[in-house]
């Protein structure tokens, strides 16, 4: 059994602890928002301990994403298309999904 924390799921009894929590609007108007979380232990589908959701939205539409929800595993958004990823650390995935922000915003494919 699972509840929703910000529209992800997490196993009842497991206290997943929100370790950043980002929400800003660049230079053109569209939203980059980050959520981070340390969960308890390490999962099947999570196996480094922690839960995740970068995105890029511009005009209403994640344009960017990167996440670990739904037990699919590490896997990145380009538009409709999905990816796998492979996790190494926070700080990486960070510097990585701002790389591709950097590349859209340039019109660079990503």
């Amino acid at each position: 059994m699972t509840w929703l924390n910000y529209g992800y799921s997490i196993p009842i009894g497991m206290k997943a602890r929100l370790v950043r929590h980002v929400k800003v609007v660049d230079e053109y108007g569209n939203i980059i928002e980050i959520k981070m979380w340390q969960l308890p232990k390490s999962t099947q589908d999570k196996p480094h301990g922690y839960k995740y959701s970068l995105v890029y939205i511009v005009n209403g539409k994640r344009v960017i994403g990167y996440d670990n929800a739904e037990s699919r595993g590490d896997h990145r958004h380009y538009g409709k298309a999905e990816r796998s990823y492979r996790f190494t650390s926070l700080t990486q995935l960070t510097q990585d999904f701002y790389l591709d922000v950097e590349k859209y915003k340039r019109g660079e494919k990503l």
